[in-house]
Order: C-alpha cells, then sequence, then structure tokens
C-alpha cells in the first residue's frame, strides 16, 4: 500500500526514509519567475507530457512543503488541542460551555490564508465592474464620435488589459482557495484519524467504521467544497451592492425597484435553504445507513453466499437506497424552484427597473449605452445571484456535517489511567480489587479481581465460553472501562489477537511493523514461528504482499505471522489470546517448545496465555481459572488439581484417558486448523505444486479517453425520452435568451428616433411587455429543462446503481479476497455520488454552453462579420489548447480517484487492528502512514488544480482576444455600424469568455467524471458466479436422502494454477456421518467449497441425491446445503435479527435453538434478550460465543446435509463436547461431513476420509483405519489418542 518504506528511529520516533520528493519529481513552481507563476507556464511540461503519454504518479510534480499533510495536520491538531483547553477552562467556569468548536480551530489555523484568498477575490470582483464601464465609453465614443480618433483604440485596449488582469487575479484567488480548502479537509481527515485510534469501547459501538468513514469521506468533502465557495458569503452581497450603485448612474431610483425584487427572494431562500437542511439530515443518515450495510457485506459476502441470503440483503440495501433517491427527488425539485427563480430574478430586475425608469419620467428613453451597460451589469448580478443560495445551502449542509465532525471529537477516549503504565514493583502485572465493564454504566464483565504476575513467569488463563479469559487479556491493555481497584503494567506489551489482525503489505513488515531491520534476530523468529517453510513456498519470500484481512494466508499463517510480529517486538509482556488455535499438533508443539516454554525465546519474559488447550497447565507457572468474570482458581498446576473440582470437570472434558502420562505430552497441542478463507485454501498452498500465490491487486488506472459507449450508457439509463426533451428545451432557452437581447437591440437602435413616433409610449409599453413575455417564456423552458433533468438523472442513478449491487454480489467469492473492500466500497460512495449529484449537472451545462457559444458567435458575426477572420484561428487555438489539457487533465483524475482507495482501505484497516495497534504503542506510526497515504491524494489534487488554472489562463486569454478583436471591429467600422450592434457585440465578446471556458472545462469535466461511469459499469464485463436460479430446478424436497457423490472430481482456483483437488472419488450413504481429516493444504475446505460450488469443476461431477449440481442454479443448491463455518460472521443489528434474517422462524423456534446451543442462560441475563444489539463484526461477543450463535443459525435451517467446517474452533472442550453431542442429536438423519479440528471429534463418525495434496489417501471406518496405521494413525498418535481411547468411544 505504501510507495515509501518506514521505520521507527532510535529515539523511539517514528521516521519517514528520505526517498519521496527527494527521489520523485521536485516543484519548479518557487524557482518559476513572476510571469511563469501567473501564468502557470512552469506546468506545461506536465501538459505536453500528458499529451505524449498516460501520466503516472511518478511524473506528478510533488507538493510544495507547506501544502502537505506532513506540515498542515501537526499545526491544526495543536490549534484543536488549544480549542479543547479553552473549553475545558470554560467549563471549570461555566456548568454548560458549550463543546469544542472545530470552526475556530480551523479559523486559528488557517486565517492568514483565507484573508489572501479574501484579497485576491476582492481585486478580481473590482475589475469585473470596470469592463462594463469601458464599454459605455466605448458605445458613447461609437455614437458621438463622427471623425477618427485613437480614444477608440485606448478604450479597447484598456478593455483588453482589464479583462487580461482580472484573468490572472482569478486564477490566484482559485489556485489558493482549491488548495486552502484541501488543506482543510486533510487536516479534518488527520484529526478524525487520530481520534479513531483513541477511541474507547463505547464510542466504537457508537461509531462504525462505516460511519467513521462516511465522516472522512462525506463530511469532510463537504467541509472542502464549503470552503471553496466560502468567499461568495461575502463577495455575493459585495457584487450585488456595486452592480445596483453603478445601476444607479445608469437608471436612477429605478434601481430600486430591481433592489426590492431581490429583497423579496430573500425569504424564499431561507425557506429553500431550511428545506434543504432537513433533506441534508435525512441524506446523511441513509448514506451512514447505506455504508454500514454495505461494508458488513462485503466483509461478510462468504456467509452471504454459503446461505443464499444475497437477494435478502439485497433488498435490504435496495429499500435504504430507494429512501436516499427520494430524498434526492426533493432537493431536485427543490432545484427546479431554485432554477425557476435563479432564471426569473434578473429578468425581474431588469423589467421591473426598466418599467420604474418608464414610469419615473415619460421622457426616459432607453439608449445603448443605457442598454448594454445595465445589462452586463445585470449578467454580473446573475452569478451571485445564483451563488448566494447555494453557498447559504452548503453552509446549512456543512453546519451540519460540522456537528457530526464535533461529536465524533469530542467522544469519548479510552482512558490511560485505567491501568498504571509506569509502575516500578516487584510483578509484572497486578489486579488489586478490580472490577471492568465494556462501559462506564454497563455490568461488569469481570468482578474483584486480585492477580499479581511476577516477572518472567508463564501464566495460563482457562475457563468455558464466554467466562472472561480474552477480557482479562483487553483488562490488561487498558481496552476495557475500569470501574473499581487497581490495575499495575510494568514495560511495553506485544499483543496477539485470538483473530489474528494483518495489514496490506508484505510480508516482512507485517513482522517487523515499523522496528528496524536485524537480519540474525529475524531469521532466528521466522524459524521459531515455523514460517520457514512457508517463506520458500510464497512466491517472493517474505517480500510477497500480503492482501485486505490476509486473504492470501491460512488462518495458520495468519496466526504465526501475528506471533512473530509479537516476538520480534522484544516486548517486556507478551498477551498471547489463544495462539495455538489455528495451527496444526506438530506446529504447535515447535511454538510452544521455540517460542513460548521453557526453552523459547520468550522463556525470562511475561507471558500471559489464553489457551484451551490444558495438556499445556503442567508447564506453566500459574494458572487462572475464570468463571463469569470471576477468577474461581488461582495457582499452580500441581496446587489446583486436586482441590479444584473446576480444573478437573474441565481436564475430564478434554477427554484424555490419564491425566497424568496426556499431560506430560507437551505435543499434544489442538490438531484443528483454521485456513485461510475457505475460498482460497489451496490457491495459496505451493505444496500441492500449484504455481505461485496471488497478491493483492491494485485498482487498475485506466488510459486513454472515455469510450463514447460509456456516456451512451449512462444516457440510455437516463431515458431517451428525457434526454431529447432536455435537448429541446436548453435550446429554447437559448434561443429565447438570444431573443431578448436582440429586441433590446432593437428597441435601443429605434430609441434615438422614438420621439419621431406620435405613439411612442404605446410602442413603448409594447416593447417591454414583449420583453417580458421572452423573460418568462425563458423561465418556463429553464423550468421545465430542470424537472426533466431531475427525472432523467433520478432514473440513471437508480438504474446504474442496482446494476452495480447485482453485478457485486453475482461476482464470485475469489474476485473479494483479491480485490481490496474500499476499492469496492469507494465505487458505491465517490462514483456514485458523481453519478447521483454531478454528472448530469456538468452534462447539462456542457450542452447549455454548447448552445451559448454557438448562438454567440452567430449573433457577433451577424453583426460584425469580419469578426469570423479572428474567430477561425482562436477557435483552432482552442480546440489544441483543449486537445493537450483534456488528455494529461484526464489522467490526472483517474490517478486522483485511484490514490483515494487507499485512504479508505488503510482507514478502514486501522479500525479493524486498533486493538493491536495500541497494544504495541504504534499509534503515531500508524498516524504518519495515514499522512502518507493522505498525501498521495494531495499531489494529485494538487497537479489537477495547477492544471485547471493552466487551462483556464490560456483560454481566457483567448476570450480577451476575442473581446479585443471584436472592440477594435467597432472601433474601425466607426459611423458605418450602429451603437446598438456595438453594444451587442461587444457585451456578448464579454460573455463569450466565460462561455467558452466553462464549455471546455465541462466537457473534460464530463470526460473526467464519465470515468465513475466507467468504473461502476466495469463490473458488468467481469466474470460471474453462475446464475442463482436456472430453468433446471431440483424437486422441492431434493434431497430427501443426503447422498453425496464425487466421480473423478476435479478442482483449481484459478487457470494458471495447479488442481487443488485431484481425481477425487467417493460416496456416502444417507445420513452417514464423514470425517474429514488432512494436514494443512490437504484440500479439507476445497471439498466443502466445492460442494457450495464456491469453487467450479474442472473436471468430473458431484451428485447429491441423484442431481448433478452444476445442471442447477447455486440457490437451488445453497439454500438446500447447511454450513457451520469456520469463521463466525456476525451482522451489526439485533440477534434475532442475526440467526433469523429472513424472519422465517417464531420467538420460540428461537429460544429452542439457543438452548441447544448452550446461550439460552446468557442471552436471558441480556436486558434485551433476542434484541440485543450486535455490534458490527459481532465484537461484543467472545469469539466462541459467535460460533455458538452461528450453530443456533444452522440449527434453524435444518437441511438434509450439513458441513461443519471446523465449526468448534473458538470453544473450549467442554462446550465442544456439549456441542457434538447437539449435532449428533439434532441432525441424527442428515449427512454430516465434519473437516475436523479436534480429532477426538471424529472419532465416532461412521467413516473418516484422509486427503493428502489434494487425493484422497484412505476412506474407511476410524477402526480400519487405525489398524492399517497409515497417514490417520500418524495424525492420532501426534496428538496422543490411542487405540484404546479409540474402542473406548
Amino acid at each position: 500500500m505504501f510507495s515509501s518504506p518506514r521505520r521507527w528511529g532510535a529515539s523511539g520516533d517514528y521516521e519517514r526514509v528520505p526517498e519521496g520528493p527527494e527521489a520523485q519529481k521536485c516543484n519548479p513552481e518557487k524557482s518559476a519567475s513572476f510571469f511563469s507563476r501567473m501564468t502557470y507556464s512552469w506546468f506545461t511540461r506536465i501538459i505536453i507530457l500528458g499529451y505524449k503519454k498516460p501520466l503516472e504518479r511518478e511524473d506528478l510534480f510533488e507538493l510544495n512543503e507547506s501544502d502537505s499533510s506532513y506540515i498542515v495536520c501537526p499545526i491544526f491538531e495543536k490549534q484543536w488541542r488549544k480549542e479543547v483547553l479553552r473549553n475545558q477552562e470554560r467549563q471549570e467556569v461555566k456548568a454548560h460551555a458549550r463543546k469544542p468548536s472545530l470552526l475556530h480551530a480551523l479559523w486559528n489555523t488557517f486565517k492568514f490564508v483565507l484573508i489572501q484568498v479574501a484579497l485576491f477575490k476582492v481585486f478580481a470582483d473590482i475589475l469585473s465592474f470596470t469592463s462594463p464601464l469601458i464599454m459605455k465609453q466605448m458605445i458613447i465614443f461609437c455614437e458621438h464620435h463622427q471623425d477618427f480618433g485613437w480614444s477608440g483604440y485606448g478604450y479597447a485596449l484598456a478593455l483588453f488589459v482589464v479583462v487580461f488582469l482580472q484573468t490572472l487575479i482569478l486564477q490566484q484567488y482559485q489556485r489558493f482557495n482549491m488548495l486552502t480548502s484541501a488543506k482543510i479537509k486533510t487536516a479534518v481527515i488527520g484529526l478524525i484519524y487520530k481520534k479513531a485510534l483513541l477511541l474507547s469501547n463505547v464510542s466504537r459501538k457508537r461509531f462504525s467504521t462505516g460511519e467513521v468513514i462516511n465522516l472522512m469521506s462525506a463530511d469532510a468533502q463537504q467541509l472542502m467544497d464549503l470552503t471553496a465557495n466560502l468567499n461568495l458569503l461575502w463577495s455575493a452581497p459585495l457584487q450585488i451592492l456595486m452592480a445596483v450603485s453603478l445601476l444607479w448612474q445608469e437608471l436612477g431610483p429605478a434601481v430600486f425597484a430591481g433592489a426590492a425584487v431581490l429583497v423579496l427572494v430573500i425569504p424564499i431562500n431561507a425557506l429553500v435553504a431550511t428545506r434543504v437542511k432537513k433533506l441534508k439530515k435525512s441524506q446523511t443518515k441513509n448514506k451512514d445507513k447505506q455504508i454500514k450495510l454495505l461494508n458488513e457485506i462485503l466483509h461478510g459476502i462468504k456467509i452471504l453466499k454459503l446461505y443464499a441470503w444475497e437477494p435478502s440483503y439485497k433488498k435490504k440495501i435496495a429499500e435504504i437506497r430507494e429512501q436516499e433517491l427520494e430524498v434526492q427527488k426533493s432537493a431536485g425539485y427543490l432545484a427546479v424552484f431554485s432554477m425557476l427563480t435563479l432564471t426569473c430574478i434578473p429578468f425581474l430586475v431588469s423589467l421591473a427597473t426598466f418599467g420604474i425608469y418608464f414610469l419615473l419620467d415619460e421622457g426616459n428613453i432607453l439608449t445603448a449605452s443605457n442598454v448594454f451597460t445595465s445589462m452586463s451589469l445585470f449578467n454580473i448580478l446573475r452569478l451571485p445571484l445564483f451563488d448566494l443560495p447555494m453557498v447559504i445551502s452548503a453552509v446549512v449542509q456543512t453546519k451540519i456535517s460540522l456537528g457530526r465532525l464535533e461529536d465524533f471529537l469530542n467522544t469519548e477516549e479510552l482512558l490511560l489511567q485505567n491501568i498504571e503504565r509506569n509502575y516500578t514493583g516487584d510483578h509484572a502485572i497486578g489486579f488489586t480489587n478490580a472490577s471492568f465493564s465494556w462501559d462506564k454504566t454497563g455490568i461488569p464483565v469481570l468482578k474483584n479481581l486480585n492477580i499479581k504476575i511476577p516477572e518472567g513467569a508463564l501464566v495460563a488463563v482457562v475457563g468455558q465460553v464466554g467466562s472472561g479469559k480474552s477480557s482479562v487479556l483487553s483488562a490488561i491493555l487498558g481496552e476495557m472501562e475500569k470501574l473499581t481497584g487497581v490495575v499495575q503494567r510494568k514495560g511495553s506489551v506485544a499483543y496477539v489477537a485470538q483473530q489474528a489482525w494483518i495489514q496490506n503489505c508484505i510480508l516482512q513488515e507485517n513482522i517487523l511493523f515499523g522496528s528496524t531491520m536485524q537480519k540474525q534476530f529475524y531469521e532466528r523468529v521466522l524459524e521459531a514461528c515455523a514460517l520457514l517453510p512457508d517463506l520458500e513456498q510464497l512466491p517472493n519470500g517474505d517480500q510477497t504482499e500480503i492482501g485486505e484481512r490476509g486473504v492470501n494466508l491460512s488462518g495458520g499463517q495468519k496466526q504465526r505471522v501475528s506471533l512473530a510480529r509479537a516476538l520480534y517486538s522484544r516486548a517486556d509482556i507478551y498477551l498471547l489470546d489463544d495462539p495455538f488455535s489455528a495451527v496444526d499438533a506438530h506446529i504447535g508443539k515447535q511454538l510452544f517448545e521455540k517460542v513460548i516454554g521453557s526453552s523459547g525465546i520468550l522463556k525470562d519474559k511475561t507471558r500471559v496465555l489464553v489457551t484451551h488447550n490444558l495438556t499445556l497447565l503442567p508447564q506453566v507457572d500459574l494458572i487462572v481459572v475464570m468463571e463469569c468474570g470471576r477468577v474461581a482458581q488461582m495457582g499452580t498446576y500441581q496446587d489446583l488439581l486436586p482441590k479444584t473440582r473446576n480444573l478437573t470437570y474441565l481436564l475430564q472434558a478434554f477427554g484424555e484417558q490419564g491425566k497424568s502420562h496426556a499431560l506430560k505430552r507437551v505435543s499434544v497441542i489442538n490438531s484443528r486448523t483454521i485456513l485461510k478463507d475457505q475460498i482460497l485454501e489451496q490457491n495459496d498452498r505451493p505444496s500441492l505444486h500449484q504455481g505461485k500465490q496471488f497478491s493483492m491487486k491494485k485498482e487498475k488506472i485506466p488510459i486513454g479517453g472515455v469510450k463514447f459507449s460509456i456516456i451512451l450508457k449512462y444516457l440510455q439509463a437516463f431515458g431517451w425520452l428525457w434526454v431529447w426533451l432536455s435537448v429541446a428545451t436548453y435550446l429554447g432557452q437559448n434561443l429565447v435568451g438570444i431573443g431578448q437581447n436582440l429586441w433590446l437591440s432593437a428597441w435601443a437602435k429605434e430609441a434615438k428616433h422614438m420621439n419621431e413616433f406620435t405613439e411612442w409610449k404605446q410602442i413603448r409599453s409594447n416593447k417591454l411587455n414583449i420583453y417580458g413575455l421572452l423573460g418568462l417564456m425563458q423561465g418556463l423552458f429553464v423550468c421545465s429543462g430542470a424537472y426533466i433533468l431531475t427525472r432523467g438523472s433520478l432514473a440513471a442513478s437508480r438504474t446504474l446503481y442496482t446494476q452495480l449491487l447485482d453485478n457485486v454480489l453475482h461476482l464470485p467469492l475469489q474476485y473479494f479476497e483479491m480485490n481490496p473492500i474500499g476499492q469496492i466500497i469507494n465505487r458505491f460512495t465517490k462514483d456514485m455520488f458523481i453519478i447521483d449529484m454531478r454528472f448530469h449537472y456538468y452534462l447539462r451545462t456542457w450542452v447549455n454552453c454548447t448552445l451559448d457559444v454557438i448562438g454567440t458567435l452567430l449573433v457577433i458575426v451577424g453583426a460584425l462579420p469580419l469578426f469570423i477572420l479572428g474567430v477561425i484561428p482562436l477557435v483552432f487555438l482552442y480546440f489544441t489548447v483543449q486537445r493537450y489539457y483534456v488528455a494529461s487533465s484526464r489522467q490526472i483524475r483517474r490517478l486522483a480517484g485511484a490514490s483515494r482507495s487507499p485512504v479508505i482501505s488503510h482507514f478502514s484497516e486501522t479500525l479493524s487492528g486498533v486493538s493491536t495497534i495500541r497494544a504495541f504503542g504504534h499509534e503515531q506510526r500508524f498516524i504518519q502512514q495515514n499522512k502518507e497515504v493522505v498525501n498521495e491524494n494531495l499531489v494529485c489534487f494538487y497537479n489537477n488544480v495547477i492544471s485547471n488554472r493552466w487551462l483556464s489562463v490560456r483560454l481566457e486569454f483567448l476570450g480577451n482576444l476575442m473581446v479585443f478583436f471584436a472592440a477594435l471591429l467597432a472601433v474601425l467600422a466607426g459611423n458605418s455600424i450602429d451603437s446598438a450592434i456595438v453594444g451587442l457585440s461587444i457585451s456578448y465578446a464579454l460573455n463569450i469568455t466565460q462561455s467558452l471556458n466553462f464549455w471546455v472545462r465541462k466537457a473534460c469535466e464530463i470526460e473526467t467524471n464519465a470515468v465513475s461511469i466507467e468504473r461502476v459499469c466495469e463490473y458488468e464485463n467481469m466474470a460471474k458466479e453462475a446464475p442463482w436460479i436456472m430453468s433446471t430446478r431440483p424437486p422441492a424436497q431434493w434431497p430427501n436422502k443426503g447422498v453425496v457423490e464425487f466421480i473423478n472430481y476435479q478442482a483449481r482456483y484459478r487457470d494458471d494454477l495447479g488442481l487443488a483437488l485431484q481425481d477425487i472419488t467417493f460416496r456416502t450413504h444417507g445420513e452417514e456421518k464423514i470425517g474429514i481429516v488432512g494436514r494443512t493444504g490437504a484440500g479439507k475446505s476445497t471439498l466443502s467449497n466445492c460442494l457450495f460450488r464456491i469453487v467450479e469443476r474442472s473436471g468430473g461431477k458431484i451428485i447429491i441425491d441423484g442431481v448433478d449440481i452444476s445442471t442447477i442454479g447455486l440457490h437451488d443448491l445453497r439454500g438446500k446445503l447447511n454450513i457451520i463455518p469456520q469463521d463466525p460472521v456476525l451482522f451489526s443489528g439485533t440477534l434475532q435479527m442475526n440467526l433469523d434474517p429472513l424472519d422465517k422462524y417464531s420467538d420460540s423456534q428461537l429460544w429452542e435453538v439457543l438452548e441447544l446451543c448452550h446461550l439460552k442462560e446468557f442471552v436471558q441475563s441480556l436486558p434485551k434478550k433476542l434484541l440485543h444489539e450486535i455490534s458490527e463484526g459481532g465484537e461484543n461477543l467472545s469469539v466462541g460465543q459467535r460460533q455458538l450463535v452461528c450453530l443456533a443459525r444452522a440449527l434453524l435451517r435444518k437441511t438434509k446435509i450439513l458441513i461443519l467446517d471446523e465449526a468448534t474452533a473458538s470453544i473450549d472442550f467442554e462446550t465442544d463436547n456439549l456441542v457434538q453431542t447437539t449435532v449428533r442429536k439434532e441432525f441424527s438423519d442428515c449427512t454430516i461431513l465434519t473437516i475436523a479440528h479436534r480429532l477426538h471429534s471424529i472419532l465416532d463418525s461412521d467413516r473418516v476420509l484422509v486427503l493428502d495434496s489434494g487425493r484422497i489417501t484412505e476412506f474407511e471406518t476410524p477402526q480400519n483405519l487405525i489398524y492399517q496405521k497409515g497417514l490417520f494413525f500418524e495424525m492420532l498418535t501426534e496428538v496422543g489418542i490411542t487405540q484404546d481411547s479409540v474402542t473406548k468411544q
């Protein structure tokens, strides 16, 4: 994920290895000349390079140091801390002080640059009002100057200089404005990230991963968008005031009539803003719900596919999406109303002003200078009138986002005082009368703990599921809320979580975890953690990139990498949460002997080991037996065994014949092997000679132009009827607009002769009426166009989102394992946001600008025919500039889009591993990594901003030449051209600069934003799973016997890999119990994947009760099979929803299965019972409890065939025995295929299938296999199970 290496310095602080700016393109902006900086000529080399070849990240210029996240974030964090301290001081004085203000902190950080930006805006605004005044002088010059004079050329030149200066200043304003807004977003993201690392458990429940990601992407973006338009809050009123004062000079007191119209509009805008605020609130909630559910669906996609739940969850997402579209529709209709008022305001202002102007004095006439100066001012007025309500609306929306951000930033943090970290006494860890809860007001989870752990001791924590074993480790880490007592801890900590957390980076970086490389010790760690054979098999050894959540590693490999990470850290205290649960017996033996035991690397360290493996107990110094959150017994093995019924009972449940004999065998480690996520188990098993492992796929960045077919796809989703109606309305709008101006020109032309007409008052009245009618027609066209656009864009959004969701849910499971989840979420969030809110706007603006430009050129050429001679070369230059710009800008936008996904992925990865990061004390290092990925995105954004400014300067310069050329022709024409025509042509020329600039920019916006449509549609062409339902359907009662038959079956995970299963042939009887065993990589989980067609066949077939499963739909197959998978996946929501997401079963049935799973007592103790809220990922339940919930889910869904894929991997032996008894009883009439993890659990199977390297080596009854003394016998011997114990069972 990260391009530059990182390390911890000698001082313990994080250092960035010099590689980035020094090794990449340095920024030439600072060394450029004044002229080059003003015109952005220093950027030309990137534009030319982008035209020659598709740009890559290495081609882009680096950020200026002051713009980088490394500088911006610390400065802002300092101001935020000051604000928090000020607030605390206020609270001491005043009981109900307000919470710390994010706005104040932002202002204190960026106030000087914001003032600088405001000054640029002031100068640009003043210059924008200068050009109409010069145009007025030119019209007067053409009206009254009879002879040739130099003053006309002076006016033409002055007009050119003014508009060119305005261009330069405006582009500097835009540059500083956009970069400042990006810096504000960067600062806020940095603060959100830092806060996420400090959240208490209560706060983490309150803010799910999806919600925190939404704060970072949507709310921080909203803040950035407002900052970019913030100056319009004062600039728009200033422009309105300046325009009104200049109009006073032209039309006198009549201007108050126009001002009155403006005042009337303010309450309308206020009402609209209020309504928008409400809509924004509900939209934000919908987006939060959608992202949260999507995040869970994508992380739990395996469960959805195994249980055929995709349609159910698709329906849930669709319901949330429909609510979102309803809000979008309401917002669209408000936009129709806004467009109507905005279009009508300039017209109504001019109509009211002209009408009152005539009423005030019957002698008032509209001259060319009056009309076109006024109309230019009205045109200038149009933009602030358009912008002001939008900015007010943005302020309202941003206020909501600020509130959400402040809620998050001010939420409860983990209290450092929960534990005493600097303890210097005798023991390494100490609890004194300590009670803990997951929240301050909650029920105590751990009660009255009194434990003293000496330095260098090996301590085992044992107990049943839910007894509080893992919670003890969480309490030592400070992850729980201390209610009473004292907790002491001496020295640094390393933590191995029960579910290993692996980063998306190379294997070596996962182990080093920020520490510097010490080759000798590193190799010793690899050898001790049994990783050397794995490295030999990995395609690039320890340089192999590990995918998100470690998907290309097996469960055992992930756990050993996690252990190696802890071992390499050289900490003082090691907290190990059941690290042997995912490894084979012989590997477990090595890990204990070489790492944890009395002769291991950690022999002199303090080790706290949570385990279900009771055979280790004689080897530990201290045993802590947990029961219901309390310490039931504590002491050495010899002390506890004779007097503790608790321990004796657990040992009996373990099923060993002679305690003394069995407990001496340290090699008796769990034989279970939680393999990697099922579908990729064999894919990364080089032992099967399959070739190289896969790496996580990087996001593909398209090159070249966006195909027109992509635009057509959008238009097709938009609806062709709406497309043609839109074009018709915008054509009508522009024709009427041109008609208005031509009418005014003709009116002004006749004005000087008006007194010659006897009925001139009536004529003037008629002309005003027709002008008003044209204005109303234009308003009607605009209103119709906005309504049509809303309807069409909603249809496009609905269609494209539905197609995206459908395509994603139909992707095979391998895709989700090989591609970052952040990348997929990015499609549903950022890309869909562009399609929902922006693309139709760019398309509409481009069509409008195209029609506007064509109309403008026709009007000017009609007025000044020679103008065409200047237009032809200028248009050629326009297209040349555009061609160069679009090639570069398109690729920079794509790079920017691709650089957003790592930000989300890293954020998501951090949130999932926050406990591990905090345990190791590496928060600062991860904060630096976040700055790194954000900085990469900033580099692309910076280059994009500069490329836009480069284009604008050149396009506006060409537009300025057009203005100059039109003015020059008017001066040269002298008396041969009417002053009204001069006014018309110059006012249109002044407008064309903006129109042409907009036209080119929006054409590029369409192309670059069409990439979002391209990215959303790319899933259409990807390989999909087989259809969910096919025309050939099995009988309703199928399967009714449960006979499973594999015939010469072969399977591979990818075409470029070897066979994962080879020539598998066997047949089960109905209601037979089959145990499936084999060493890591033998193909056990692949076999179950093939039954569910997660992996499709390469040869042979599987027949269930006479039906070839390849001939029926996936849901017909998966809906009739049952599995308890190895990974206990739960979704946020109620316990009831997790048990029965389709709402098929009654409460009594739910309680019945909970009792069978030994969860009834636990659920009844919960305040809300079945309605107990499960947090994201089921984090408020232990891993064992999660597995029991999954078992309950399977008991509800009773089918004829059940697959147990290491289903009791995280529960203690006592509960395991109870569960095995329940399964045997409740599924007595079913065929059960059990992938064995504890070999004693399959000893009562009817037959055992032994796999090795993807082939069947043995298939017989357990007794016969023992007599044959093959691989199965060897595996039993390794775990200390004797022939007598098998016979007894």
